[in-house]
């Protein structure tokens, strides 16, 4: 397992920061050395990079990659890395939000942590990096006669090889179903899961009214989303039901 924590959630790249003046700290520079003068501190601080002219910076992602028994040897724990980076980025950037997920790999997977979890959080640069060592597999997979693709690392879903349409809240609502696959899930756990602090939490009869709606665009084959009477809706496989995703699961939250 292993986590990433990013500051401004909205942000969905990890743009590269000059780490000049932490590796001048690093090498134990004086705090004189540190100081700059006046007429450079008013001058304007360096843009990005990998930021394009008409574009702003809205935050950034850190990957860190360790596994728990890693972080056991190192007599720590996934939640105390995550609460330490939490504290030290209040402390230097107090109106500064954070966002946490775990990245999620099958046991036995291998590999370098740091590159799980930057597939699982749909990297970029990685996602083109396997792609690339898979020898690019082309859209012409894409063109199923019929059946159900639901592809995770893209986060759409092909109906017959056409698409199906899903909202933003409707593909997150499947998908929570797919990775928890023959698991009943409860009205509450979606409403805890897929709806953020700050927005206004559903009743559970709009949980209804999301899973409706869903069931409506997978058309005639919405039974992979099964009712569970009294307890909440749970995903059911089917032979004709393609799952695609990068080598590890979306993250949960941490």
């Amino acid at each position: 397992m292993s986590l990433a924590l990013a500051s401004a959630p909205t942000a969905r790249t990890a743009p590269s920061i000059s780490a000049a003046p932490v590796r001048a700290i690093a090498d134990g520079a004086p705090i004189a050395r540190l100081a700059a003068p006046a007429a450079e501190l008013a001058s304007p601080a360096p843009r990005v990079r990998a930021v394009p002219e008409g574009t702003e910076a809205r935050g950034f992602v850190l990957y860190v990659g360790i596994d728990e028994t890693k972080a056991t040897e190192d007599g720590t724990t996934l939640h105390r890395i995550v609460e330490a980076l939490r504290r030290l980025t209040a402390e230097v950037a107090p109106s500064a939000e954070t966002y946490a997920a775990v990245a999620l790999a099958p046991e036995g997977a291998g590999g370098r942590d740091v590159d799980v979890v930057r597939l699982a959080l749909q990297d970029p640069a990685a996602l083109a990096k396997q792609r690339e060592a898979q020898g690019d597999v082309r859209d012409d997979s894409d063109r199923h006669p019929n059946g159900v693709i639901i592809d995770i690392s893209r986060k759409r879903v092909l109906l017959d090889g056409e698409p199906a349409g899903l909202t933003y809240k409707e593909f997150e609502l499947l998908q929570y179903l797919v990775l928890r696959e023959g698991r009943t899930i409860d009205r509450h756990e979606l409403i805890d899961s897929l709806w953020n602090a700050d927005d206004e939490a559903p009743s559970e009869r709009t949980i209804d009214v999301h899973v409706r709606r869903l069931r409506s665009k997978l058309a005639h084959y919405q039974d992979i989303v099964r009712t569970v009477r009294g307890l909440g809706y749970r995903f059911d496989r089917h032979a004709d039901v393609s799952i695609r995703q990068a080598s590890t699961p979306s993250p949960d939250v941490f």
